[in-house]
């Protein structure tokens, strides 16, 4: 029958499904121009960050932070609020005429939006964490300009993600929705910016070195440090990744110190490191920011049980290792720390671990990652680097391996790596030193000290040592006493170096690896086992690097543990290497056409052998891993690679045991040579000119470094 006039529902049914029938019948159909268009549009579900949000300046916004928004729908150019979307679908209606412009209902995509509104509305809200997501995965379909990645304040951003973006973060509000439902995160300006300077961190205020900072900062540094406290500010975290030598360590305590001076620290910060750089971040923190109260939570007098929380009343800073992290996490998880940094951060690289998962358990308002090596063999070190920052940022493991790892290790798929890439963007900072920009301002030679303490065994032989040597000195003569105290010298240094070498427990001509109870020789020496780690990472940018010691034992010793733990080619030259042995292995070192079997790129060298005479540019890294205690003959080492030819930037590294004639020593050379280098220029002779008082406060061990 023919009629004049059509219900909605009717009129929905012929356009959409009867009238394809009659065109397939042979009939003529004539239908409105708007059909085909409209037919065409899918509906965009839209969330407006509401004006307020992001808007209190210095208060903390945090990853898991729910945003407040206001819905819109949107189909083409028609855009209608939420309260007009719950009135259409109450009158359950296919066909719309709003604001003069026809608009479809499919039923199927009403039932998506009002499925995903209802997931939403169940979490009150979006997670910052999602809302980000869904914009950094969005980016390249932006519909409207905004500034995003600018860093400029202007007209809020718009990112547009597909459900089946919704597979991890978002997934857990979305999981039920079609793969087809498009939805859009506008930003307010708040945000916007906010996002924005996370995505480029040179667009973020750059802020001066904060008042007690005892020191000067180059300008990627200062970056760094205003990276930090943008962060700090909003209570997200992040992973400072810079090249080793970039000065990581600085950019922290200038940022620690910030947080101070804005009283942002009004409850402690947690500092966890490897046991090898505790002293090296006291060192440091005592040159660079002396006004700080920090404490050493180490060793065996450190205190346990209910008592801790409040012997750390009036720090600003607690400072332990992994090992003491991991045993006394119930101590420190009593605390809710202002800031939480984990130096060296591939250390919890095994997400599974004891050691990580206790670290994980410890509360902070903000939490910082220090690593020059944020992925070291697989994917997943990332994460849980990224888990500890931001928690539940990268989504589950598990997620998180099926979405990414599991493709990217197995086809390197390059759109995969690339929402990797932008989801970790704004949360990872590195620079490397090959950057032009860096190399310009870094020094042509950079000096720094490497503090280690001893290890239980270690400490133990240095106070027999010692014993002996006070039991005997005032019965000697005067050349006996003077013999006894050299021969002293020489027995400790060694025993800083490795206790092996006064056991004799290095096999000379094999390369066994322990000693003679199966005790691996680098675990008995956190010279070695620093050593290592700063030779991995070196090597893995490309760089080369020299060894110098005083004992043709210790050389071997290293020699065979770097090529046994690393897998490197490395050469040992000493005083009983003929010249035509020695000719061949600097030319070897130096030789960057070598394939990678053949190359080598450490080399260890006897100070009296290799300190002089020799040009070895192809190293940029020295090593003094033991100390001559004479400037003039280590700044003559030093040169073999710091020379004209040399085209890249030299980082000195000086290893100084802690609590040791080592650092009492370096302490007096400090101290004197501004005055007068004559007073120790000479070696070590000068020593034994000393009374039996001031050679006792020389020789004591400092028993608060022994490792417990």
């Amino acid at each position: 029958t023919l009629r004049d006039e059509l219900s909605d529902r009717e009129a929905w049914e012929f356009l959409n499904e009867h009238s394809s029938r009659l065109a397939e019948a042979g009939y003529l159909v004539l239908l409105p121009d708007w059909w085909e268009n409209i037919r065409r549009l899918k509906p965009r579900l839209k969330a407006k960050v509401r004006s307020s949000v992001g808007s209190s300046g210095h208060s903390m916004f945090g990853i898991n932070q729910l945003v407040q928004f206001d819905w819109r729908l949107s189909i083409g150019d028609t855009e209608i609020t939420e309260e007009e979307f719950r009135k259409l679908e109450a009158q359950n209606r296919r066909l719309v005429q709003i604001r003069g412009r026809w608009v479809q209902l499919d039923p199927a995509a009403v039932e998506q939006i009002r499925t995903a509104m209802k997931q939403v509305q169940t979490k009150k809200g979006l997670s910052f964490r999602d809302v980000l997501e869904l914009h950094l995965l969005g980016s390249g379909e932006v519909e409207s300009a905004g500034v995003l990645g600018t860093g400029t304040a202007g007209s809020a951003g718009t990112s547009v993600v597909t459900g089946s973006g919704f597979d991890r973060g978002a997934a857990e509000v979305l999981d039920d929705i079609a793969s087809d439902l498009r939805m859009e995160v506008e930003l307010n300006e708040h945000l916007t910016n906010m996002v924005g300077r996370l995505q480029r961190a040179t667009a973020i205020p750059i802020i001066d070195p904060p008042d007690g900072f005892q020191g000067s900062l180059r300008k990627y540094q200062r970056e760094g440090l205003s990276w930090l406290a943008f962060l700090a500010q909003f209570g997200l975290g992040g992973c400072l990744a810079d090249d080793m030598g970039l000065g990581k360590t600085i950019q922290w305590i200038a940022y620690l110190l910030h947080l101070k001076n804005t009283g942002m620290l009004d409850t402690p910060a947690l500092l966890i490191c490897p046991t090898s750089v505790l002293g090296n971040w006291q060192k440091e923190l005592e040159r660079f920011a002396p006004s700080l109260q920090v404490r050493m939570h180490y060793g065996g007098g450190r205190v346990k049980g209910e008592i801790f929380a409040e012997t750390i009343t009036g720090s600003d800073l607690v400072i332990t290792s992994y090992t003491t992290a991991l045993i006394d996490e119930p101590e420190l998880s009593t605390v809710e720390w202002s800031s939480l940094c984990l130096d060296e951060a591939q250390n919890i690289k095994n997400a599974y671990a004891k050691q990580s998962a206790a670290i994980r358990k410890l509360t902070a308002r903000h939490r910082i990652a220090l690593t020059g090596t944020p992925i070291e063999n697989r994917l997943t070190e990332l994460w849980s680097i990224f888990d500890f920052v931001n928690p539940g940022y990268l989504s589950s493991l598990n997620d998180f391996r099926k979405k990414y790892v599991n493709a990217i290790e197995r086809t390197n798929d390059a759109k995969l790596i690339s929402q990797v890439q932008m989801l970790i963007k704004p949360f990872l900072l590195r620079r490397v030193k090959k950057d032009p920009a860096i190399q310009l301002d870094l020094p042509e030679k950079n000096e720094m000290k490497v503090y280690l303490p001893l290890t239980a065994e270690q400490g133990a032989m240095y106070e027999s040592i010692t014993k002996d040597l006070f039991a005997k000195l005032d019965s000697l003569s005067m050349m006996e006493r003077r013999g006894l105290i050299l021969a002293t010298l020489t027995r400790l240094k060694q025993l800083c170096d490795h206790p092996a070498l006064l056991l004799k427990g290095v096999d000379k001509g094999t390369d066994n690896g322990a000693d003679q109870d199966g005790h691996p020789q680098d675990s008995r020496s956190n010279k070695i086992s620093r050593l290592l780690e700063m030779i991995q990472e070196l090597r893995e940018e490309g760089d080369r690097c020299l060894i110098f010691t005083q004992y043709v034992e210790m050389g071997r010793l290293l020699q065979q543990t770097i090529e046994r733990e690393l897998g490197e080619n490395t050469q040992f030259l000493h005083g009983g290497v003929p010249k035509t042995g020695r000719d061949r292995m600097i030319a070897r070192f130096q030789d960057r056409s070598l394939p990678k079997e053949k190359e080598c790129g450490v080399f260890i060298l006897s100070l009296k052998a290799g300190g002089i005479g020799l040009n070895l540019t192809a190293a940029n890294h020295v090593f003094h891993f033991d100390r001559w205690w004479n400037p003039a003959v280590e700044s003559q080492a030093t040169d073999r690679a710091f020379r004209i030819g040399q085209t890249r930037d030299v980082q000195v590294h000086k290893f100084i045991s802690l609590g040791t004639l080592e650092e009492r020593i370096d302490e007096m050379i400090e101290r004197k040579q501004g005055l007068s280098e004559q007073i120790v220029g000479g070696g070590e002779n000068w020593i034994t000119e000393l009374s039996t008082g001031e050679l006792r406060e020389l020789f004591a061990l400092r028993r608060s470094w022994l490792e417990s």
